[in-house]
């Protein structure tokens, strides 16, 4: 009845597995998804997970879990229906180019990779590129790690991918933006019935002021993926690459109940430094960021198109259509 997407009632058992998500491990088919109009659209799948041994491809939409539609079903509520205990099974009916399958699959622990890390070469320039899967607990200190030993091997620029990366945790937004800026506004939190709340860059960056910043994202880009990109345009610390982000300008708070459920509910606005909210108060499509250079993949080939744009741009050579 609230007529808002992000706000949802969880039983007990989707509470429980509501909370490992802000871990870096659960108990599932090992996937990340995006939300979509028939139910959940597949973005990643992790090795070596039920998934990837059952042929679940990215692209492919999950429309039905265990004989009950996801179309209209939140994110969160149709991620906790497909969790669960390690070992039992899960039915999925899943569409893939057009064509709908049940998929039958055993549930598991998967780890998921928080952060991966490589060098690469553009414009004569060595770049650091760090890719970000979510903001769970702890995801700063491995994104700190990551910067520091690319640092060490002679990166001069890098980029930040937050593609497919649908949030998490605001504080550990704050601290990752902090990775990049010495000082200043990140992102300022209001709500009718909670205190507005401004989180400042700690002070302690790690890549080098002179260093040039690329952010990479797209449509799937949300949440505190938003708040760090975001602040990181506002403060011309970044250029930001590819495509106008999701566009979830709201927060939620968690209220536990006596039957051992939650309510995961719409409390307030978060707002980038120069005050742009880019949600839609949460019951109508956000604007979202807009990238300084459009880039976008071409699902049909191998390459990585709007990478390889990230990358120039990170060089600072021209970049080619």
């Amino acid at each position: 009845k609230l007529r808002d997407r992000f706000s949802n009632y969880f039983t007990p058992a989707e509470y429980a597995r509501f909370q490992e998500t802000q871990n870096s491990s659960f108990t599932g088919v090992g996937v990340s998804v995006a939300p979509d109009p028939k139910g959940l659209r597949v973005v990643n799948v992790f090795d070596g997970s039920p998934a990837k041994r059952a042929g679940i491809v990215a692209g492919d939409v999950f429309v039905a879990v265990n004989g009950k539609t996801l179309a209209g079903v939140s994110g969160d509520v149709a991620t906790t229906r497909i969790k669960g205990p390690s070992g039992t099974d899960v039915k999925l009916r899943v569409e893939h180019d057009g064509k709908r399958k049940d998929i039958t699959m055993a549930r598991s622990q998967v780890s998921v990779p928080v952060v991966a890390s490589t060098m690469r070469e553009a414009c004569g320039k060595k770049i650091g590129v760090v890719g970000l899967a979510q903001f769970s607990s702890g995801a700063h200190a491995e994104v700190y790690a990551a910067l520091k030993r690319l640092e060490k091997r002679g990166a001069q620029a890098f980029v930040f991918d937050l593609r497919g990366n649908g949030g998490g945790l605001v504080d550990e937004a704050q601290l990752i933006a902090s990775a990049f800026l010495p000082d200043g506004k990140i992102v300022t939190t209001r709500g009718r019935n909670v205190p507005e709340r401004t989180l400042d860059a700690t002070g302690d960056p790690i890549v080098p002021k002179g260093d040039k910043v690329t952010v990479l994202v797209d449509r799937n880009t949300a949440s505190a993926s938003e708040i760090v990109a975001g602040a990181l345009q506002d403060r011309g610390r970044a250029t930001l690459v590819g495509t106008r982000t999701f566009g979830k300008g709201v927060f939620q708070e968690v209220i536990e109940l006596s039957n051992g459920g939650a309510l995961d509910i719409t409390a307030g606005q978060y707002f980038t430094p120069n005050g742009r909210n880019l949600g839609g108060q949460g019951v109508k499509t956000g604007t979202g960021l807009k990238p300084d250079v459009p880039a976008r993949d071409d699902p049909k080939t191998r390459a990585d198109e709007a990478m390889r744009v990230a990358l120039r741009t990170a060089g600072g050579c021209a970049v080619k259509s």
